[in-house]
C-alpha cells in the first residue's frame, strides 16, 4: 500500500466519524435544541430588523403622504396658475383672431381695391401700348423716305440734301494750276472770217512787226429755216371717158402738206424723250420757225404709234438679243390710262440693252410674252416680286433695298442689334465684290466667312425676337429677318457670280424714265397710248447706245421709212 491510499482511507475514515458524531447528535436531539436556539436568536433578530424596517417603512409612508400632498398642492397652484395664464392667452387669442378676422376683412377689402386698380392699370398699360404701337407705324410711315424704303425720292416729304462726307482740301473749285483744261470744242465756220484791224498805235509805230500768230475767237449761233420742197403734178382730163390722170407723186406725199422725218423726230423726241407736253412741243416748234410751222397735236400724239409700227425689225432683234443674255433685270411701275391702273414691266440687260412693256395687271399675266417668261436660262435680278421666282434658272435680289430696309428696322427698333450688324455686313460684302479683279475672281475663304457671320446675324436675329416678340404695329424688322433667311442664297449669289450685280438699279433707271413721262402726261387716254410708248422707249434706248449717229439723226431716218422695217 502506498501513501496515496493511506492519505485516502484515513480521510474517509475522518468523515464517517463526522458524520457518525452529527447522526448521533441528530438521534439524541442536542443538535435539534441547538438549532431551536439559532433559529429563535435568527428570527428576533429578523422581527428586530423587520419591526425597524416597518418603523421606517411607515415613517416613509408619511413622508411619502406629506410629500405628495405637498406635491399636489403645488401642482395645485401651479394649475391654477396655469389656468389663469391660459385664460388669459384664451382671451388674447380670442382678441386676436377678431383682430385677425378684422384685418383680413382690411385685406380682402384691399386685395379687392388692388385688383381693380391692377385691372385699370392693365387697361391703362394696353392702352399705351397700342397707342405706342400706332405711335411707332405712323412715325414709321412719316420717316420712310428714298433713304429706308422703296419709295422714290420725288415722293418723300422729307427729302434730304444728300451730304458729301468728302474732306475738304482747302483748293479753289475748277481746275487747279497745272490742268490742261476742256475747252468749248471750236465749230466749223459758216461765214467768212472777219479780220479785225489793228489798233492805230500799232499802225503807226514802225516797231510793231508781225509775229505771225493769228488769235481766232468764235461766236457760235443757232439758226432754224424750213426746208420745203414742193411737186406739182398737171392734170388731164379725158373728154371721151371723163377720166382725170396726174403723175404718181413720191412716196410720202399724201396730204396737200406732208412733214418730213427732221419735223417727226424734232416733236417727237421733244415730247417723249425729253418730256415736254405736246402743247409746249408745238409752240417750241412754232417759235424756232417764227410761227410759220403750226402742226396739230393729233400729229404729235401719232408719231409714238408711227414710230413704233416702222420699227418692228428693231424690236425683234432687241427681243431676240435679250433672249440670248445670262442675266436680266426686271421690274414694274404702276402706270395710268384713262383713268385705270396698269403696269409697265421693264427687261434688260446689264450693258444696258432693254425693252419696255405694257400689260393690264401684273403677276404671271404681266410676265407673259417677256423674255423673263421666255428665257429660261437667265439669271433674273429683282425686288423680291414673288412672281419672278417663278422663272428663269436662278435669282438675285436688289441688295439697295435690304440696305434700306436695314436703315429702317434700325430707325425703328433701336433696341435691336441685328439690322445694324447686318447693314454693316452687307455694305462690307458691296464693298468687296466691288473691288474685285475679275481675272482673280472670288476668295472662297472670304466669301465663306460673309457666309458665317449672315447665318450668325440671322442667328441673333431669332432669338431677340424670340425673347421680344415684334410689335404688330411694326413687323418689317421681322419680316426681313424672315426673308433674309428664307431666301438667303439669292441675297449671297452676287459672292459667287462675276455676271450678277448686287443692285437692280439698271432696270430702276430704266423705269424712271417712264414716272417722267407718266408725270408730266398724268394719265394715257388710252392703253395704246401706253403700249406705243414702251415700244417707242425701247427702240429710243438701243439708238442711245449706237455712238455712230446721234439719236435726232437716227430718229430722223425711222420716220422717212414709207415702209415697216430697216433702211440700208
Amino acid at each position: 500500500m502506498n501513501n496515496y491510499q493511506y492519505e485516502l482511507i484515513a480521510t474517509l475514515q475522518y468523515r464517517v466519524k463526522n458524520l457518525k458524531a452529527q447522526v448521533d447528535a441528530f438521534r439524541n436531539g442536542s443538535k435539534y435544541q441547538q438549532m431551536d436556539a439559532q433559529y429563535k436568536s435568527l428570527l428576533h433578530t429578523e422581527e428586530s430588523r423587520i419591526h425597524k424596517l416597518e418603523v421606517e417603512l411607515s415613517k416613509a409612508h408619511a413622508q411619502t403622504i406629506d410629500v405628495r400632498n405637498k406635491w399636489w398642492n403645488t401642482i395645485e397652484d401651479i394649475y391654477k396658475d396655469h389656468q389663469k395664464e391660459l385664460a388669459a392667452k384664451n382671451a388674447r387669442i380670442s382678441a386676436l383672431e377678431k383682430r385677425i378676422i378684422l384685418v383680413e376683412q382690411q385685406r380682402d377689402a384691399a386685395l379687392d381695391k388692388v385688383a381693380e386698380q391692377r385691372h385699370e392699370l392693365y387697361e391703362v398699360k394696353t392702352e399705351l401700348e397700342e397707342e405706342k404701337g400706332k405711335n411707332l407705324k405712323l412715325m414709321a410711315q412719316i420717316n420712310r423716305d428714298y433713304e429706308n424704303s422703296s419709295k422714290p425720292s420725288s415722293q418723300s416729304p422729307n427729302h434730304k440734301k444728300i451730304s458729301n462726307s468728302r474732306e475738304k482740301s482747302g483748293k479753289h473749285p475748277g481746275g487747279q494750276p497745272g490742268h490742261k483744261g476742256h475747252g468749248r470744242k471750236k465749230q466749223a465756220v459758216t461765214e467768212p472770217v472777219i479780220m479785225l484791224t489793228p489798233p492805230e498805235e500799232v499802225l503807226e509805230d514802225p516797231d510793231f512787226k508781225k509775229t505771225g500768230k493769228i488769235i481766232r475767237k468764235q461766236m457760235v449761233n443757232l439758226r432754224f429755216f424750213l426746208e420745203v420742197n414742193e411737186y406739182a403734178a398737171e392734170v388731164y382730163y379725158n373728154s371721151k371717158t371723163g377720166e382725170r390722170r396726174h403723175a404718181q407723186f413720191p412716196e410720202g406725199y399724201i396730204n396737200d402738206v406732208n412733214y418730213g422725218g427732221s419735223v417727226k423726230a424734232l416733236a417727237f423726241i421733244l415730247n417723249n424723250e425729253c418730256c415736254v407736253s405736246i402743247d409746249k412741243t408745238i409752240k417750241l416748234i412754232a417759235d424756232l420757225t417764227s410761227g410759220k410751222l403750226n402742226i396739230s397735236k393729233g400729229m404729235v400724239n401719232g408719231l409714238s404709234r408711227e414710230f413704233s409700227m416702222k420699227t418692228d425689225k428693231e424690236k425683234k432683234e432687241l427681243f431676240a438679243s435679250l433672249m440670248k443674255k445670262p442675266v436680266l433685270h426686271t421690274d414694274n411701275t404702276n402706270a395710268r390710262s384713262n383713268g385705270n391702273s396698269r403696269f409697265v414691266f421693264i427687261v434688260a440687260a446689264p450693258d444696258g440693252t432693254a425693252q419696255y412693256y405694257f400689260r393690264e395687271n401684273k403677276g404671271h399675266a404681266g410676265v407673259k410674252g417677256t423674255p423673263v417668261d421666255l428665257n429660261q436660262s437667265a439669271i433674273f435680278i429683282h425686288d423680291h416680286d414673288t412672281t419672278f421666282y417663278n422663272y428663269g434658272s436662278d435669282h438675285q435680289e436688289c441688295i439697295a433695298h435690304i440696305l434700306r430696309y436695314c436703315k429702317d428696322s434700325i430707325q425703328n427698333e433701336p433696341d435691336r442689334k441685328w439690322n445694324k450688324k447686318m447693314y454693316e455686313l452687307l455694305r462690307e460684302m458691296i464693298h468687296y465684290r466691288n473691288g474685285i479683279d475679275e481675272n482673280q475672281g472670288f476668295d472662297e475663304k472670304t466669301v465663306s466667312e460673309f457666309e458665317e457671320r449672315y447665318d450668325s446675324i440671322l442667328e441673333e436675329a431669332r432669338k431677340e425676337y424670340e425673347y421680344i416678340l415684334p410689335s404688330k404695329y411694326y413687323r418689317d424688322g421681322f419680316n426681313l429677318y424672315s426673308r433674309m433667311k428664307e431666301y438667303r442664297s439669292n441675297h449671297l449669289l452676287f459672292l459667287h457670280d462675276l455676271r450678277v450685280p448686287h443692285n437692280n438699279n439698271m432696270a430702276e433707271r430704266l423705269l424712271r424714265a417712264y414716272k417722267r413721262k407718266q408725270h408730266q402726261v398724268m394719265s394715257f387716254r388710252s392703253d395704246a397710248s401706253i403700249d406705243y410708248l414702251c415700244q417707242s422707249m425701247s427702240i429710243l434706248l438701243s439708238l442711245k447706245q449706237d455712238s455712230e449717229s446721234s439719236i435726232y439723226d437716227s430718229v430722223s431716218k425711222i420716220f422717212d421709212r414709207q415702209k415697216a422695217g430697216r433702211s440700208t
